[in-house]
């Protein structure tokens, strides 16, 4: 019978590895055979180190002020201080680590997870239960980390460049409807975003937001009271009004038809080009069919690049693209890929987006 492999033996040896790791990672969680477990499966990855674990909240806080992380994977429910209340602090001290929540919580506890992303964390995860830690799950996982703390900080380097990108040529049509995609890293900054908006601003908001569908209602809960305006989930026929925010369902894209003199959201289910659903292409491209191009698209943090091919149809029928910049998003991917494109007017942190919206929907003088 073939000896079982000793765990600890297992991470102590990569610690050799650290010189040649490019993305450090602590691991907060009070139970000691979920630190292992990931501890294993982040050492797995040659291109991954395990820098520091801690059982509690505040022995994080007290590791992190003396050795630097890029990504901590935090859980939420622990004894003493949680998780969600020793997170700003977290942000605060490790002020260029990104944090991945990983708990139990992430299913059941919407609203714990949903208030984490608003407050800054990057990207969420289920922590499985035993015997659920498999092969496609640890992709998953590596894959967040990776995006979170690999190829994102070249991209940060490279954020002065990005304005050389941001200029397509012609004059945009005044929108009658604002169009936000976001995926990891998002929330965070829509937050930002429409507690900027005043309460004057009256053009309707539409938002496709990857997150799963157990999140939607407390997703949209949260962002009504973020913007402290009407706020509804995009349900098929729903009326797109003044003044008020429509969230994509976590099982449907959301596509805007005219009806009338009334615009209406149908839920659209076939698959999409980027895999994701909802998807912000379908969003975009409708707007530039039905609204003519009449429409501010605005793309926001998040990993691959969904929302590009439904900006350049924006853009071609008439309409207009802004994203965030490279160094305030937690994942340069859906902002850089229409960046990249030559599709942007604009890239700019949360609150120049903000300015952005204002001026081109005619109201900055509300500011």
């Amino acid at each position: 019978m073939e000896p079982k492999k000793d765990i600890r033996r297992d991470v102590e040896s990569n610690a050799g590895r650290a010189e040649n790791c490019s993305i450090r990672v602590m691991i907060v969680d009070d139970s000691l055979t979920v630190r292992t477990v990931f501890s294993r499966l982040v050492e797995s990855d040659p291109a991954l180190e395990v820098a520091s674990t801690a059982s509690n909240a505040e022995r994080a806080i007290a590791i992190l002020r003396d050795k630097p992380v890029d990504v901590v994977l935090l859980d939420l429910e622990m004894p003493g201080m949680g998780g969600l209340e020793a997170l700003p602090t977290i942000l605060k001290t490790a002020e260029r680590a990104k944090v991945l929540v990983v708990s139990s919580l992430t299913e059941d506890g919407a609203e714990h997870t949903v208030t984490a992303l608003s407050m800054g964390a990057a990207d969420t995860m289920l922590k499985p239960r035993p015997g659920g830690f498999d092969d496609a799950y640890r992709a998953c996982l590596l894959e967040k980390i990776k995006a979170l703390g690999g190829a994102e900080s070249k991209a940060r380097r490279e954020a002065g460049k990005t304005s050389a990108i941001a200029s397509p040529s012609g004059q945009a049509k005044t929108p009658e409807v604002i169009a936000i995609g976001a995926s990891t890293g998002g929330i965070h900054a829509l937050n930002i975003l429409l507690r900027g908006l005043p309460p004057q601003f009256d053009l309707p908001i539409l938002v496709t937001q990857h997150l799963p569908s157990s999140f939607i209602p407390v997703f949209a809960r949260q962002v009504e009271m973020a913007a402290a305006r009407k706020t509804v989930i995009a349900e098929d026929g729903v009326l797109i009004r003044r003044g008020e925010i429509a969230i994509a369902t976590g099982h449907s894209h959301m596509v805007i038809k005219r009806q009338g003199s009334d615009l209406v959201a149908r839920a659209a289910a076939e698959p999409a080009k980027s895999g994701c659903r909802p998807s912000v292409d379908p969003m975009l491209t409708s707007l530039a069919e039905n609204l003519d191009g009449r429409a501010l698209a605005v793309i926001l943090s998040g990993m691959g690049r969904d929302g590009c091919d439904g900006a350049a149809d924006l853009v071609k029928a008439g309409g207009a693209v802004i994203a965030q910049d490279a160094e305030t998003s937690a994942v340069w991917g859906m902002p850089g890929a229409v960046a990249k494109a030559g599709l942007t007017s604009a890239v700019l942190p949360p609150e120049g987006l903000l300015e952005e919206i204002l001026e081109r929907s005619g109201v900055a003088a509300w500011k």
